[in-house]
């Protein structure tokens, strides 16, 4: 998976965490409090995973640039 794709599907699952504990909170449901703190929690995981691929290929980039203009 590319690194745009996990920042989406973390920016998705991060806005349907806090919708659900939101909805749990408003019918005072703990269990979907719990699971839409865990859905959170899993999309910030991804958005750092999806950032993280992202630096790397920048390094890579950036290394390949500086290997080019010694050339």
């Amino acid at each position: 998976m590319g690194s745009m794709t996990d920042k989406i599907k973390g920016a998705t699952n991060e806005a349907a965490g806090k919708a659900k504990q939101g909805a749990g909170e408003a019918v005072g449901s703990d269990r979907m409090k719990g699971e839409g703190a865990a859905q959170e929690l899993k999309g910030k995981g991804q958005k750092a995973v999806g950032d993280a691929k992202q630096a790397a290929k920048d390094v890579a980039n950036d290394a390949a640039d500086a290997a080019n203009k010694n050339l």
